[in-house]
């Protein structure tokens, strides 16, 4: 199947718009890390407290940060999560110079600022992320309302929970509002050790800040030894310089990428690396087949000229370029609208890598390469024209 045949599209007479295009988007991402935004490193990178939250209600940012601030908990950063209709927000909150038992202080102290109607001695049946099936057990247990076998309440702490979080979304807005799936006596003994209050704590992560350094910098060497790996790889299958060309373009793919993610103020997180490496090897292999057509032609066009070669190369190559590419870009799209917003850092890198890659392969790997070899042209004719001052008038000699 094939989107174009015989195309004769002069890409490298418009390698000048390229290179425009690259430095703009290269600068913007440099400049916005430099002195903007940064490299929005997530938790898993910075160290820190993540609190995913679900309210009865939709959530106040600012009446959420105000509280946390009355708690001296500062510069959280406050974000929705899920569906806009879910009510849910994941609150960020760094601590990188703390051990890890602070880490998990901090969480508690989240929990405590955002309590509104706290009931004392009682806890929070919506806080799933602390009470589960053993803590309704243990509570039906103790209390033994139905004077029932253990296994009877396990039953029941199970029922519990399928209303909370299948039937209920994860939120009870009263314990009376597990009537009909659980018998009254029991309702009446869970009252005693619980409640249902306006919010419910879903989940939470807790990364120290030894362990965010050590991700950062595994994190780097990953990318790093990836290039070192395919420069290497591509010198003994071609040549240094078509090596040199594709990491290059690799390079400017993961540049753009990090650019995007600063411009946009985005996180980076641990999936984000692994989509950047994922886009480095699909940019890594748009370029090798371009390569490998331009290997191809230079042995059966020898009276053309490089530049010709490679551009009837990308010509070549294009239809398939499309369908690969545009494919897998559809692919990745679906998945960043609709994938939900645990997948979006994941599915946004891979968006603008796609689309990133699939130029760079064009529109800088391919120049580079003709550049490179035009210039070593030149000096080597301008080696050959060089006059060596002797008696006996002027020798071309080779240097």
């Amino acid at each position: 199947m094939e989107f174009f045949r015989n195309t004769n599209i002069d890409f490298l007479g418009k390698k000048w718009y390229f290179l425009s295009f690259s430095l703009i988007f290269s600068v913007a991402g440099i400049l916005s890390m430099l002195f903007w935004h940064g490299i929005p490193l997530g938790v898993d990178f910075r160290g820190g407290t993540l609190v995913y939250v679900k309210f009865a209600e939709p959530p106040n940012t600012t009446a959420i940060r105000a509280a946390l601030d009355k708690a001296g908990l500062h510069n959280a950063v406050i974000q929705s999560y899920g569906e806009k209709s879910s009510n849910e927000v994941v609150v960020k909150l760094d601590l990188k110079e703390t051990s890890e038992a602070d880490l998990s202080k901090g969480k508690n102290q989240i929990i405590s600022a955002l309590e509104t109607n706290p009931v004392p001695g009682k806890h929070n049946i919506n806080n799933s992320d602390q009470i589960g099936f053993a803590a309704i057990r243990d509570a039906l247990l103790a209390k033994d309302p139905m004077h029932a076998a253990p296994v009877e309440y396990e039953r029941l702490a199970r029922q519990v929970l399928d209303v909370r979080d299948k039937v209920k979304g994860g939120l009870l807005k009263s314990l009376d509002e597990l009537k009909g799936a659980v018998p009254d006596p029991v309702i009446d003994a869970l009252k005693q050790d619980f409640y249902a209050g306006n919010f419910g704590v879903r989940g939470g992560d807790i990364v120290g800040p030894q362990v965010g350094s050590q991700l950062r910098r595994q994190a780097s060497l990953a990318v790093g030894f990836s290039l070192l790996a395919m420069l290497v790889y591509l010198w003994f299958r071609f040549e240094l310089i078509y090596g040199v060309a594709a990491v290059v373009a690799v390079f400017h793919d993961t540049l753009i990428t990090v650019g995007a993610f600063s411009l946009t103020n985005q996180e980076i997180t641990l999936t984000v690396i692994a989509a950047i490496l994922t886009l480095v090897g699909y940019s890594m292999n748009d370029t090798i087949v371009v390569f490998d057509r331009i290997r191809e032609n230079v042995k059966l066009m020898r009276r053309e000229s490089l530049a010709e070669i490679v551009n009837k190369s990308i010509n070549q190559t294009l239809s398939r370029t499309i369908l690969t590419s545009g494919l897998t870009f559809l692919t990745v799209l679906s998945l960043y609208l609709f994938g939900g917003e645990v997948l979006h850092g994941f599915s946004f890198a891979l968006v603008i890598g796609i689309l990133i890659g699939t130029y760079s392969s064009i529109a800088v790997a391919a120049p580079m390469l003709v550049a490179y070899t035009e210039w070593r042209a030149g000096r080597s004719a301008g080696a050959m024209a060089l006059p060596a001052q002797g008696s006996k008038g002027k020798v071309r000699v080779k240097v």
